[in-house]
């Protein structure tokens, strides 16, 4: 009678706990937003709290497409050289048009959408050498990475591209009904890939073909054009945040988007996805995302160290990913 009485117990308290498991991550959230609150100056504050989202929207644009691609089973590690590529072609792109006597107002948006293309060309390009070649993507986006940085200094000659006029930095740093236009961009991409992801029969090809890519095969799901699209999609997301970047600093330069790769990835798999592939989920990028932009943005206001800033990524990195194997170590 004691045995099933503890029992019982034990599994009400199970479920009492259900909820916040499921949603530590927002909980967690909430308590160092209100630690900050009182600990760090200014942090509360309207104009601070955009300035949180500002910065986060170009890398969270990228994250949501890199939750796609890990989600898959997959992996892109050239985003950040990518993100100087697109906006070293941009930059060129608006040159050249301009100099063969295009306006500006027409070859800014051509060499908008030419750095598109060629970002979700490669991207495509990166998931055909997975499925047709069998190379990981580990592999091909790391040899990305190296081109990609390599063309950027080739296309820009060592020095910044200037091209643009004043009206073009409204793409990274405008304002609409005071809010940042980078910020709608981030808030937008995440509504339509959460709507990709969770309500599209795209978006369940892409969990099947993470989970077990054999098993998706046999059940019909064209596992390789799954990949090559997942690969395409983050490849012209990070294209656009280039194009996004370009517009902030007014320029096409090489040196920009590095370590971006790590700061995205990391806010995946803080948000719960798996990098074993077939779980996550876009609102847990999400908040991953919005958690290191406010912890990085509070650290700063607390005059804490960037050395330390670094360790506690770190950190916070590795928690995560013992958190996500907990469940599959119990089973």
């Amino acid at each position: 009678m004691t045995e099933n009485k503890n029992t019982s117990e034990r599994v009400s308290l199970v479920y009492a706990l259900a909820p916040l498991r499921k949603y530590m991550l927002e909980f967690v959230l909430l308590v160092v937003c209100l630690f900050l609150a009182f600990r760090a100056p200014g942090f509360f504050t309207r104009d601070n709290l955009l300035l949180v989202l500002l910065n986060v929207s170009m890398q969270g644009v990228i994250a949501f497409g890199m939750t796609m691609v890990i989600i898959s089973g997959e992996i892109d590690l050239s985003v950040g050289s990518a993100v100087a590529f697109g906006g070293c072609i941009t930059a060129w792109m608006t040159g050249l048009l301009a100099a063969h006597g295009l306006p500006l107002v027409c070859a800014i948006p051509a060499a908008v959408l030419a750095s598109l293309a060629v970002g979700f060309a490669i991207g495509c390009a990166t998931g055909f050498l997975r499925t047709r070649f069998n190379v990981p993507t580990f592999i091909a986006t790391l040899a990305w990475m190296t081109v990609l940085k390599g063309a950027s200094e080739l296309i820009t000659n060592g020095f910044p591209l200037t091209p643009f006029p004043q009206w073009y930095s409204f793409l990274g740093s405008g304002y609409v009904f005071g809010i940042p236009f980078p910020a709608i961009i981030f808030l937008a991409v995440f509504c339509v890939i959460q709507i990709l992801m969770s309500f599209t029969a795209f978006g369940r090809s892409i969990y099947a073909v993470g989970g077990n890519a054999e098993a998706a095969r046999i059940s019909g799901i064209k596992v390789g054009r799954v990949k090559i699209l997942v690969m395409g999609t983050v490849a012209l997301l990070t294209a656009f945040s280039g194009v996004m970047q370009s517009a902030q600093i007014m320029s096409g330069s090489a040196t920009t988007g590095q370590g971006w790769e790590l700061d995205v990835i990391s806010a995946v798999i803080i948000g719960g996805t798996s990098l074993m592939g077939g779980a996550g989920t876009v609102w847990g990028t999400f908040i991953g995302v919005v958690f290191l932009g406010v912890l990085l943005n509070g650290m700063t206001l607390m005059n804490i160290s960037e050395y330390w800033q670094h360790v506690v990524r770190g950190a916070l990195i590795l928690a995560a990913v013992l958190i996500n194997l907990a469940p599959s170590r119990k089973k």
